[in-house]
């Protein structure tokens, strides 16, 4: 099965999460609900599907998805992705949180199809997350099949875990940055990386 294409699927029932639904049901049982009831009958199976869905990312290559489109050209000025929307779960409460992820890289040599960024950032989003490893291994991705001068990333995110619980500040952002290269070494590539990300 090609990489690209898994993320764009109807997963079927026979997913690695489809046990979830028994531990769904019991989950509700002991939150005082009766599982039985109309409303809940398919809660169970739903809530299976959906992790399913959410947590496909770990049966994605991330890397074999930039192997699939690298092409040479003699372009040496920076590429940036950006926008992207993120959506992923909290490791920690198994809570959404979601955003936009920036990506930049200076090529050397080899791009990649403009369309794989994005799949790449879904393909580590789709797992039990924090953000700032995600950022990192966006970034790390890049890096290692493109060997690019340097890449960026920038993620901006809302955590359900902060606003519905917790210390309920519904307003606050996450911005966690991760670069490499001519990112780290050169400030001028640095600052037109994130003029071109905050100039909306």
């Amino acid at each position: 099965m090609d990489h690209t294409d898994l993320l764009d699927q109807t997963l079927s029932e026979e997913t690695p999460a489809s046990g979830i639904g028994d531990h769904v049901r019991e989950i509700l049982r002991l939150l005082g609900e009766d599982p039985t009831r109309e409303g809940l009958l398919k809660t169970p199976e739903r809530v299976a599907k959906s992790y399913s869905f959410l947590t496909q990312g770990y049966r994605v290559d991330a890397k074999a998805i930039l192997q699939s489109a690298i092409f040479e050209e003699q372009y040496d000025e920076m590429i940036l992705v950006r926008d992207i929307d993120v959506f992923s779960l909290c490791e920690h409460h198994l809570l959404p949180f979601s955003g936009k992820a920036h990506v930049a890289y200076i090529p050397q040599n080899h791009i990649v199809g403009l369309s794989k960024i994005p799949r790449v950032v879904d393909a580590f989003a789709r797992r039990l997350q924090v953000q700032e490893r995600l950022t990192v291994q966006i970034r790390e991705a890049i890096d290692e099949v493109l060997q690019p001068v340097g890449t960026a990333v920038v993620i901006e995110a809302a955590h359900l875990c902060m606003s519905m619980r917790g210390v309920e500040k519904q307003n606050a952002l996450t911005a966690t940055s991760a670069m490499s290269g001519a990112f780290l070494a050169e400030g001028t590539a640095r600052a037109e990386f994130m003029r071109l990300v905050y100039s909306k």
